[in-house]
């Protein structure tokens, strides 16, 4: 939720969010070529993210066009796949993660796959034994910080709350936002039923959340804030395209939460078949490699071989969890509205 991850630093229009055309499901251009409609999240499909190579390559390969439509975040991509359900213009759909999975199968919005491609993905990374939501990438919430302005980060959930860091992190809204909604179940995992009060405790430490990841990350980055919440794969890109070991992702003591990014095929396309060809494709090598680069996290492909700047990944000791089956819809819905109490009190 880079979520795509690839960062733009010198980007101090807070709003961008890039979307190109969208046709009717099925449709051609004016040559007649098949247009396939896909919903992803606003960064992925952004002149620096992966989505456009993709579409290139894939074009290249199958003579197939990729038309993407970005609303938002994640959450707000799934948020208009279920009022258009029965009627949607999209074929696929990319970027619901493993947090929104029970919402996406209550929905009834995808239909299953069972990709051959799935042969190179390690069985614990197939969050979704129905295949309706197939992984391809994945990584690690985490307190990303600039080493410059911050010399001595937080160690904890708990530590974050310390009156150093009074006005020092940006967060994301979990209504619109995965990265949001994954550090909300973080601090659930950690702090159990005492997570109000662990966000009461939070509450001076934050100077504001955001509506998507890139507007909070691009907050970071221009220097309006120390920290902010990423992922363990954040610092890879400042090193491999910047040349710089500034930005640093901190290791918490009580762990992290993974976060699995997922695809599907929307219910009903009269593209089943392109739209299988294109989930394939992003299994393999070529479309991984763009995600590694330009979404900069990690691949689900295992025959990958990662660059040398992936050394800055954070490769948490510990790694927390919520229970199976937790949230389902009605207590994401619920956790939501509490947390809007919380932090609106």
């Amino acid at each position: 939720m880079i979520r795509t991850r690839l960062f733009q630093c010198t980007c101090i229009t807070l709003c961008l969010v890039l979307t190109f055309p969208l046709a009717a499901r099925g449709s051609g251009d004016n040559s007649g070529e098949l247009i396939l409609n896909v919903y992803c999240y606003d960064s992925f499909s952004s002149e620096w993210g992966p989505g456009p190579s993709i579409a290139e390559s894939f074009y290249e390969a199958s003579g197939i066009k990729i038309e993407f439509n970005a609303p938002g975040d994640a959450v707000t991509v799934l948020n208009q796949l279920i009022l258009e359900k029965g009627k949607s213009h999209a074929d696929v759909v990319i970027g619901l993660d493993n947090s929104l999975l029970i919402r996406v199968l209550d929905a009834g919005i995808l239909e299953p796959y069972e990709s051959h491609a799935l042969d190179t993905v390690p069985s614990e990374l197939i969050f979704d034994e129905t295949y309706h939501l197939l992984p391809f990438d994945y990584g690690h919430f985490a307190i990303c910080y600039d080493s410059e302005l911050l010399p001595l980060p937080p160690t904890s959930l708990e530590d974050l709350t310390a009156d150093k860091y009074t006005d020092s992190l940006v967060l994301m809204d979990p209504r619109t936002s995965t990265p949001g909604l994954g550090f909300l179940l973080w601090t659930i995992a950690v702090y159990g039923d005492g997570w109000p009060e662990y966000w009461e405790r939070l509450r001076p430490s934050i100077l504001t959340v955001t509506e998507s990841w890139s507007q909070g990350y691009t907050l970071f980055t221009i220097g309006e804030a120390p920290m902010v919440l990423s992922y363990g794969t954040s610092p890879v890109y400042h090193v491999e395209y910047e040349g710089t070991h500034r930005y640093r992702a901190a290791e918490f003591s009580d762990g992290h939460i993974m976060q699995l990014e997922g695809m599907g095929i929307i219910s009903g396309t009269d593209n089943r078949d392109e739209a299988e060809a294109f989930i394939d494709f992003m299994l393999g090598e070529e479309a991984q490699t763009a995600l590694v680069m330009n979404n900069i996290m990690l691949p689900v492909n295992s025959e990958l071989t990662l660059p040398q700047s992936f050394e800055m990944a954070l490769h948490p000791d510990k790694i927390v969890s919520l229970p199976d089956g937790f949230p389902d819809t009605d207590e994401i819905e619920e956790l939501i509205n509490r947390w809007t109490e919380v932090f609106s009190h």
